[in-house]
């Protein structure tokens, strides 16, 4: 990657602050208790043919990836953010029409004294 953008895509839809409650972490107390998670998603697409057309149905249904991601969040339970990550990776690669995506998860109150905690992970699909 260079500059931040990935070789061979130059166009990115982006959906920040996607945020849902969910069942994470490793404490008794955490497997109690819902919490928050934010996503921020960066995605590789080809917005030409969209911005020719005028037409949905050239480009990515953002609206689509963020009613998915966020009921996939809703209804997970993993222990590690490193695992709910990568399986909302893994989602949005297979399920729509994105090469690559860059996906920034926050697990908000983590950590007392700190107001964001989580990692970032890229990842491209296999044939792109």
């Amino acid at each position: 990657m260079r500059d931040g953008v990935p070789p061979n895509s130059s166009d990115v839809l982006y959906l920040h602050d996607l945020t849902a409650d969910c069942i994470i972490g490793i404490w008794d107390w955490e497997r109690q208790t819902r919490q928050t998670v934010i996503l921020d998603l960066d995605m590789g697409v080809d917005i030409r043919a969209a911005a020719a057309s005028d037409d949905i149905h050239h480009t990515l249904d953002y609206k689509a990836v963020a009613k998915r991601v966020i009921g996939f969040i809703k209804t997970s339970e993993f222990h590690l953010v490193e695992t709910l990550a990568e399986r909302v990776a893994e989602l949005v690669l297979r399920e729509f029409p994105v090469p690559w995506l860059r996906l920034r998860l926050n697990k908000r109150g983590a950590i007392r004294g700190a107001g964001q905690v989580g990692l970032v992970i890229e990842r491209r699909r296999a044939d792109a």
